[in-house]
């Protein structure tokens, strides 16, 4: 271990970050995992936040009840009002950048509002430099609240084809999960999982319980029910290499997911 570190030191003293030998030996150094036990729960926006009491209330129970046996970081995603944001920004002819600050403010309060309805429990919302506490408060008391947008905000890498930022809550939250190392990934939705089409206008969609990312591509599901930039942080990660999205509004399901079992469609990486 100490010679490929010393290998790799001398590389980086000696070449380009973009050097294709230096990339090789980073590649193969140790990986720390920094919270292994934990698991990320995305709690959809539009799906079930924007629904109200009758989405919300039921999950909430069965965070505080899932909490006592596993260590939760609980995303939120932004959901209508983010859209009617995106829709008007870009009708104002302005960068993606500027759309993902606003996207960020909304996803900012929806997990405001999930932080507070848990707080009687002593579960917190977290944002920023506050980050840097998960650790306690998974330590304390099992479970944390945080935006689900990245905070790439002006630096949002703008995509090929839309003003609109490709890396939103999906893609902040599975980046969360991977860069922690956590176990596993949930995608909390209002569908079982991914169809072959869209469920709510297609009556002979067929559900799909498993499927890998380049199968997803192959059909054409790419960007059917997570954000097309999530399978390709699928593909290139080293921890997290399947998540599983499931229905939020089906009670004891998300319970169900955290214990192990296959409720919803499981994406895997390969």
């Amino acid at each position: 271990m100490a010679s490929t570190s010393s290998a790799l030191e001398t590389l980086l003293m000696q070449r380009s970050l973009t050097d294709a030998q230096l990339l090789a030996a980073a590649e193969t150094a140790a990986d720390f995992r920094i919270l292994p036990q934990a698991t990320v729960i995305k709690i959809g926006g539009q799906s079930v936040i924007d629904r109200g009491r009758a989405a919300v209330f039921p999950l909430v129970d069965e965070i505080v009840a899932a909490r006592q046996q596993h260590k939760l970081l609980i995303g939120t995603g932004a959901g209508t009002r983010a859209r009617h944001l995106y829709s008007i920004a870009a009708g104002l002819n302005l960068p993606a950048g500027v759309l993902a600050q606003l996207g960020a403010s909304v996803a900012d309060q929806n997990a405001a509002m999930l932080g507070q309805l848990l707080a009687q429990h002593g579960i917190s919302s977290v944002e920023g430099a506050a980050l840097s506490a998960v650790p306690l408060f998974l330590e304390q008391v099992n479970a944390v609240v945080f935006s689900g947008m990245p905070p790439y905000k002006l630096w949002m890498r703008p995509s090929a084809d839309s003003v609109i930022p490709p890396y939103r809550t999906d893609a902040g939250c599975f980046l969360m999960a991977e860069q922690f190392g956590c176990k596993a990934m949930l995608y909390v939705k209002d569908e079982n999982g991914l169809y072959t089409g869209n469920p709510k206008t297609d009556p002979h969609a067929t559900f799909i319980p498993k499927i890998s990312v380049d199968e997803m591509k192959a059909q054409g599901l790419q960007d059917s029910i997570l954000e097309f930039p999530v399978l390709d942080l699928l593909q290139s990660a080293r921890h997290v290499r399947e998540v599983q999205v499931i229905n939020g509004l089906v009670p004891g399901n998300l319970t169900r997911a955290l214990a192990g079992e296959h409720v919803g469609t499981i994406i895997t990486a390969a």
